[in-house]
């Protein structure tokens, strides 16, 4: 031991991609999937006309809509009334007034949308005033979307006029209903709204179609519906002609053997139609207005009088929903008399003819004969015309409202029994009222798995798994999306199959089977495996979603099958994992601890990373499940901590609050005792939603069940996890576990190292950061030992840990200091484990004991130093003997140690004892020999003994001349003990010869930054100023203390000598203010950290007590 001495085209096209992705970026700025309904301040004329917009981007806000129409037609003054996804789900429409009737385009306008940069294509979006096609007003957030709402106007009509007000712009499609129909559960919007559009003019018409041709196209429209991902209930409104088309639609949809159609019909729950002339209307009025043109037989079809296509279409329409109870009806007439048609002076056509009542209540009503009741029957006090043109406030309205909302409350309903009637839901738990929070995985989920989604938006992943820590709440998750789709999508049928073993996959696939009837399922010679795969595939199965839990273990599926799990349960040569169905209208979630099943089973994609809740997650959890026990936010918060926001830790200690009636303080109080009793606590059984009737619910035996599964799959994997619970669980270098598993043994391969590591990171019991550190769970840490007890494991895996960490633990020193203290914590945790009694472990302990010791000692640490060379010398006696060269170095540091005390009785005592035994064990010349002589002469020297001192180094100095040459770092440190010794004799001319000496070659040798070099400078400083050259010594000493704190720290004792030292230079040369504050400073940092009775502080103590004297007497 050292004796501690005295005193460019890449580029372009980087910027066009970067360009472009800014230019998107901007566009989705305010990412939509709803309806953006919009603020003005001004208000559009009365009774003006409504353009649509179509082709926008899905991206695209109103007030993007808006900056398009004034870029375009700023001087008509638009303004943006809805936006909202088209049908198809691919672009947006935008309903538009304008406040200048000046802007009234004739036909279909096309405005060009902006180019991204870089992109040559161009794209347009149309402006028309006819809402031909289906044409969406509102449409909710996906998750809140349950129905869809279309309506169609009649006979002369106009898709988006007929609906609103007269005089007014109200239209109660848009501006009303979406409002009004909301879920029970959220009081949110729950249905899309949309019209349908058509050519239906009367006068001078050249259309020839008929009843059957509108109905076809209405028909046509509606496919985009029916390809939807999701097909929801649908309530349709129909105005006069439009119902007799809806009706025509729906019988051709009823007689239809496609799929499509079916699923498009078995959508229809509820209609509502507004005078809608079943049995026929008086269109006297309006033979005069066609004349002979090509749509008079038309016309003539929808007269009350010997109407064959009304017969026919009564007649097949009653069963073309189902028998009662399947759907509704609800049929409005009219209680006013409309004008007629009549030509007026110039001959144009307007409604000033004769009033009369074009649809009478008998005919307006005459649908379904179950359905004739107030419930289903309703008058509504206005003209035909104006019977479907309801404003703000309208009593009128109220009564549709109504209708309306029980339709799309009931339609839920009936839908979800009609689906779930088809669809399978075979999950062995209840859905867990307590589930709160991980919003962003599910979103992620529902994202990736594409149930609800709307055509375009996003290509679904067949197969998609969470993968976490155990306990970290991957099944519930898993469960809270099954509850989720099985509420949004009850035709997708929902298959739990438990994945822990090859029975219980065996099991899960049985009970598929036998819920399900499928076809020879009770054959015993049948692959009941293969069975139920094949079943699935069909595609008359319909959409399904199969939840694969906890499939932690790779060789469960991949591995080739034994014989015994062969026989009855798959064919020879094939693993489990062939038995996983594969289509285009089925999807696999997958729960999974490990990594790298999970990469396995979603062949090659990645999981979603499942990690722990964050802090105001944990706090609705406990909240929920403390049920009512009274907590305060910062208990919640440390309870949180304490247990690592792991959502199972969290349940397991509610759970046992409520079963012994304690309080959360109560608690916090029992993990606090000690780590044993956290794991304790961590390994109680309790019951929980979610887990299964085979698998622990304690999350400690959990935790533990995968360890026995790792060591299995592999025992390096093992014994790399044991070993590291006994270290600190951070920053863990791998040199610590390389080759250390196995003692005497061949050396572990570098690709065995990496494997058995994956497996460890596969299950997140580990992590790796970029310097190759390994990180633990806290809580993981604490239950591997409890493994390594039960096992009875832990004395081996002690012994390996000392033995691997005394190897690469250095002595503390100016070049290791780094990695002195990064293994630190390591060695703490090491040398807390208890003593096995091995002979090989005790020396390691020493040994580790020592190093860190030397540590302590660099740092001027100098209690904990003593503490840790104390016991190092104990064991070293114990286990090597009293003479033994090791014991005879950790006494000789620990004499050291008493030196840097100022405890120099102590320190000579021990000295002297330990040169005797040096000289005797290892003879006068051997260094550690010479090292203990010199460390006695800094004693003597201290005590003021400094002929003694001379005499020793001028011995020790010559010998290390000798034995070790004139430059090595004993001899160097032995002539400047001998100059400093000088110096206390006043021979500065001598020491200061000495001190240049060795000062230039520790520079050399050293380099300028090292502690003995600074030491070196340091002494000679003080040699100036004991010649009055203080400029000088102040110019060494400020050198010497900045690179001091940066080197060593603001606060290492070495430090505090260059502060006390150049306080004393700046006094002498008359700088007292200065050296007043500075002193004051240093006894303040001494008496912290040497104590109160140092000689270095007393030193300081006296020093500034003469100063205050002599400034208080200075006049």
């Amino acid at each position: 031991m050292d004796l501690p001495a005295t005193g460019q085209v890449p580029l372009l096209a980087l910027v066009a991609l970067f360009t472009i992705a800014a230019y998107w970026w901007l566009l989705a700025r305010r990412p939509r999937s709803i309806s953006e309904p919009t603020q003005h301040d001004q208000q559009p004329p009365k009774d003006g006309r409504t353009f649509r917009l179509r082709g926008l981007p899905l991206q695209w806000s109103a007030g993007d809509v808006q900056s398009l129409l004034e870029e375009h037609h700023r001087s008509a003054a638009p303004i943006v009334n809805s936006l909202a996804p088209e049908i198809d789900g691919k672009f947006s429409t935008s309903t538009v007034t304008f406040m200048s009737a000046a802007f009234l385009p004739s036909s279909t306008r096309r405005i060009s949308l902006p180019k991204p940069p870089g992109d040559q294509r161009t794209r347009d979006a149309s402006l028309d005033d006819d809402f031909y096609g289906i044409t969406t007003l509102f449409a909710p957030p996906l998750e809140d979307h349950k129905v869809d709402v279309i309506a169609i106007s009649g006979l002369g009509g106009h898709a988006f006029g007929s609906f609103k007000e007269r005089g007014g712009n109200h239209m109660w499609l848009r501006d009303a209903l979406p409002d009004d129909l909301t879920r029970e559960k959220t009081d949110r919007p729950m249905a899309r709204v949309m019209i349908y559009g058509y050519e239906s003019t009367v006068a001078q018409s050249r259309s020839i179609q008929n009843l059957e041709d509108l109905a076809t196209s209405f028909h046509n429209s509606l496919l985009a519906l029916a390809n939807a991902p999701i097909i929801r209930p649908i309530i349709l409104i129909a105005h006069s002609l439009g119902g007799l088309i809806i009706k025509q639609t729906l019988i051709a949809l009823s007689k239809s053997k496609n799929e499509v159609d079916l699923r498009l019909v078995q959508a229809v729950y509820g209609i509502v139609f507004f005078g809608v002339p079943h049995d026929g209307m008086d269109t006297s009025s309006l033979f005069a207005m066609v004349g002979d043109g090509p749509n008079r037989p038309f016309i003539d079809s929808l007269s009350r009088i010997n109407s064959q296509i009304l017969s026919i279409q009564q007649r097949e329409f009653h069963t073309a929903l189902g028998s009662e109870g399947d759907s509704e009806i609800v049929c409005f007439y009219e209680t006013v008399e409309s004008p007629t048609a009549a030509q007026n002076t110039d001959r144009k056509w307007a409604m000033t003819g004769p009033t009369v009542t074009l649809v009478t209540k008998s005919s307006a009503t005459h649908c379904r004969p179950w359905e004739n009741g107030p419930e289903h029957v309703c008058a509504v006090a206005r003209t035909h015309s104006d019977m479907v043109k309801f404003g703000p406030q309208d009593h009128e309205y109220d009564k549709a409202r109504e209708r309306l909302r029980g339709l799309a409350q009931r339609a839920l309903g009936v839908w979800r029994r009609i689906q779930s009637s088809n669809a399978k839901f075979l999950v062995p738990y209840n859905y867990n009222l307590d589930f709160v929070g991980r919003s962003e995985i599910l979103k992620d989920l529902k994202q990736q798995l594409s149930h609800n989604r709307r055509q375009g938006v996003i290509t679904p992943r067949p197969r998609v798994a969470l993968h976490g820590l155990g306990g970290v709440g991957k099944t519930q998750i898993a469960l809270a999306y099954v509850y989720w789709l099985q509420e949004t999508c009850p035709d997708v049928s929902v298959f739990w199959v438990h994945a822990s073993s090859a029975e219980r996959f065996r099991q899960s696939y049985t009970s598929i089977a036998q819920e399900c009837q499928v076809p020879s399922y009770d054959d015993p010679k049948m692959n009941i495996l293969l069975l139920v795969k094949m079943w699935l595939e069909r595609k008359d199965r319909g959409r399904w979603l199969m939840v694969i839990d906890n499939a932690d273990d790779t060789q469960v599926f991949f591995s080739q099958p034994s014989e015994s799990i062969s026989t009855g349960l798959s064919s020879p040569g094939r693993n489990l994992g062939h038995y996983l169905p594969e289509c285009t209208h089925g999807t696999i979630l997958i729960t999974t601890r490990n990594k790298q099943t999970g990469l396995r089973l979603t062949q090659g994609k990645g999981p979603i990373d499942i990690g722990k809740m964050d802090e105001n997650e944990s706090s609705q959890l406990l909240r929920t499940t403390l049920n009512g026990v009274n907590a305060t936010a910062a208990e919640l918060s440390t309870f949180s901590s304490r247990l690592e926001y792991l959502p199972l830790a969290l349940v397991q200690a509610t759970a046992f609050i409520q079963e012994n009636t304690i309080s959360v303080s109560d608690y916090l109080q029992l993990l606090n005792k000690s780590d044993q009793n956290l794991v304790d606590l961590l390994s109680g059984e309790f019951e929980t939603i979610g887990r299964d009737s085979e698998t622990p619910r304690a999350l400690a035996e959990t935790w533990i069940l995968s360890f026995e599964q790792i060591q299995r799959q592999n025992t390096l994997a093992g014994e790399i996890l044991s070993l590291m619970s006994l270290f600190d669980r951070q920053a863990i270098p791998s040199k610590f576990l390389y080759n250390q598993q196995h003692q005497g043994g061949e050396l572990a391969a570098e690709i065995q190292f990496t494997t058995a590591l994956g497996v460890l990171k596969a299950f997140s019991f580990v992590t790796e950061d970029k310097d190759h550190n390994l990180d633990m769970h806290r809580l993981v840490q604490l239950v591997t030992r409890k493994w390594l007890v039960k096992k009875g494991t832990m004395p081996l895996f002690t012994g390996q840990a000392l033995l691997a960490l005394s190897q690469a633990y250095p002595f503390g020193s100016f070049e290791n200091r780094a990695v002195c203290g990064a293994y630190l914590p390591h060695a703490y945790a090491v040398l807390d484990s208890k003593d096995t009694g091995s002979k090989d472990e005790r020396v390691a302990r020493a040994s580790l004991l020592h190093c860190v010791a030397g540590f302590f000692s660099f740092q001027g640490q100098w209690k904990d130093a003593e503490k840790f060379q104390l016991k190092a010398v104990k064991w070293r006696k114990v286990v090597l003997g009293d003479e033994h060269p090791d014991t005879l170095t950790s006494m000789n540091n620990l004499a050291s140690t008493y030196w840097n005390q100022g405890r120099w009785k102590e320190a000579e005592t021990l000295k002297v004892q330990v040169i005797e035994m040096y000289k005797k064990v290892l003879g006068d010349e051997h260094p550690s020999t010479l090292t203990s002589i010199a460390n006695l002469a800094s004693t003597y020297r201290n005590q003021g003994r400094w002929k003694e001192a001379e005499t020793l180094e001028v011995q020790v100095m010559e010998m290390c001349k000798k034995v070790l040459g004139d430059e090595h770092p004993d001899t160097l440190t032995n002539i400047n003990n001998l100059a400093s010794t000088y110096w206390n004799q006043g021979r500065w001319k001598e020491a200061e010869t000495l001190e240049v000496q060795v000062m230039e070659i520790r520079k050399k040798v050293l380099g300028d930054e090292h502690p003995d070099t600074l030491t070196s400078i340091n002494n000679l400083a003080s040699t100036y100023w004991n010649q009055g050259r203080w400029k000088e010594a102040e110019t060494l000493e400020v050198q010497v203390m900045e690179i001091r704190k940066k080197v060593l720290g603001d606060e290492h004792p070495k430090t505090l000598t260059s502060i006390n030292n150049l306080a004393l230079t700046w006094k002498s040369q008359g700088n007292f203010k200065d050296a007043l504050t500075l002193l004051q400073n240093c006894l303040h940092l001494r008496q912290r950290i040497l104590g109160t009775d140092h000689p270095n502080t007393v030193f300081t103590r006296t020093t500034l007590t003469r100063w205050t004297k002599e400034a208080t007497q200075t006049p």
